[in-house]
């Protein structure tokens, strides 16, 4: 009998550590990880040593926002903007560091646009990523 009740309770007990001890990350985790994945994978690295625009670009399933960041360059941050070419204006500028940052949130997949960039530095040079 002895061997019946010790069954249940190591059963319980290792029911207990398995919700208590963290493991792996839950498997919801690796559609949003694969997903930040493969938009970032997606993206182009441009250069720019004063205020350009660079694109046109398509956006696609593979990112719902537009992503940006510094990749090299001796400038400290720069301002981008995007600019849908239905419209033929910035949204809004908003300056980007060494870090991905969003300059546009939930663009509908098949969008034309630019990203106009510009830097705070007369003579400073920065290589971006752009991704969306």
């Amino acid at each position: 009998m002895a061997k019946t009740l010790a069954r249940p309770a190591a059963a319980a007990l290792f029911t207990l550590l398995a919700v208590i001890v963290p493991g792996t990350a839950p498997a919801s985790a690796a559609p949003l990880q694969a997903a930040a994945t493969s938009c970032y994978g997606g993206a182009v690295t441009v250069s720019t040593d004063d205020s350009l625009e660079f694109g046109p670009y398509t956006s696609s399933a593979r990112c719902k926002d537009i992503n940006v960041r510094i990749v090299g360059g001796d400038a400290g941050s720069v301002n981008a903007c995007v600019k849908f070419v239905r419209y033929g204006t910035c949204n809004y500028w908003t300056t980007i560091g060494w870090g991905w940052k969003t300059i546009a949130t939930d663009v509908l997949d098949g969008t034309r646009f630019t990203v106009p960039l510009g830097v705070d530095l007369e003579g400073a040079t920065a290589r971006v990523e752009i991704a969306y």
